[in-house]
């Protein structure tokens, strides 16, 4: 655990052109901000070391939040805090090794976080891995299913306590439109008789969302309030499993893809907005429709005794 030339006429055309940007993409995407400072809060950013939760961990220090970057690999988590630390001033930023694919590391994680924190407002589960070749984790999970639902599962079991303690605190998840293409294959949770890498990626962010769904309905009376995010289609390091034609989309169409700041947004206008309904999906900066498998309540409590089992923990 450690702390962390131009000439006049090129830039006028250079000033026109990116003013046209913005100008197009202001109208596929929702602009947001808030003034809310977090002096004395602590949050917890999963896969902060880049895009996505690089950015929400830079926007939360900005704010004044304590901020620990929660991440596997330590020396990219070194250079985000570093960079965050230049950006940001007076920045309280913290890196943490977390394994999102090994329970022991886990668990070191949250024992760590009990011995160093008094309280913990945010939990932000923002890491993934996204439509890649078969593995298993250390525990013998799919990879998909095993770090994106199952990782998160546990470690948000794990803090609750903390949670608890530091109420009213958040729990945001982080899933994706694909949920709506997911299904949730109880005969084969762990792709053992099948696999597909983009059927194995769409059940995980389904269940991101059933995750979100049950664990709001069991938390709500003790001051934790749990959102399911959308970030939309953002440019990040995600890609480098997709096939070679949706790598040249991403790259091609940019005007059409989210920044990873922009892909920000949802999750820091849930964590940021009071009063917002607990156990709702949001979508650019707003509560939105999931999936009819997202809103089935049988789904959410299968799902949940499922993944006890798979840890072997009792959470009621």
């Amino acid at each position: 655990m450690s702390r962390f030339d131009k000439d006049h006429s090129g830039w006028l055309t250079f000033n026109k052109c990116g003013a046209k940007m913005n100008t197009s993409r202001g109208l596929f995407f929702k602009s947001w901000s808030s003034d809310v400072q977090l002096d004395g809060k602590t949050a917890i950013v999963t896969g902060a070391n880049t895009g996505i939760g690089k950015e929400t961990a830079k926007d939360l220090a900005k704010r004044g939040a304590r901020v620990i970057l929660a991440c596997r690999d330590m020396v990219k988590a070194e250079q985000a805090a570093c960079d965050i630390l230049r950006e940001v001033e007076n920045a309280i930023v913290v890196t943490c090794k977390l394994d999102l694919a090994d329970t022991k590391s886990i668990c070191d994680f949250a024992q760590l976080i009990y011995n160093t924190e008094k309280s913990l407002n945010l939990l932000i589960n923002n890491a993934g891995v996204a439509i890649c070749p078969y593995s298993t984790t250390a525990d013998g999970f799919e990879m998909q299913f095993g770090v994106n639902h199952l990782g998160h599962f546990f470690l948000t079991f794990l803090l609750m306590d903390l949670l608890k303690h530091s109420a009213p605190s958040k729990v945001i998840n982080v899933s994706s439109l694909a949920h709506s293409m997911g299904k949730i294959n109880f005969e084969d949770l762990n792709s053992e008789k099948s696999y597909h890498p983009v059927k194995a990626y769409v059940q995980s962010k389904l269940a991101n969302v059933l995750f979100t769904r049950e664990l709001a309905a069991k938390v709500e009376e003790i001051g934790v309030s749990v959102y399911a995010v959308n970030p939309g289609v953002v440019k990040t390091d995600l890609v480098r499993h997709m096939k070679k034609a949706l790598q040249f989309f991403v790259k091609t169409f940019g005007l059409l893809i989210k920044t990873p700041a922009e892909g920000a947004y949802t999750t820091l206008y849930c964590a940021l907005t009071p009063g917002l309904p607990s156990g709702a999906y949001y979508s650019d900066c707003a509560v939105a429709l999931c999936s009819r498998a997202a809103n089935d309540n049988n789904t959410a409590s299968r799902l949940w005794a499922a993944s006890c089992h798979l840890l072997g923990i009792r959470w009621r």
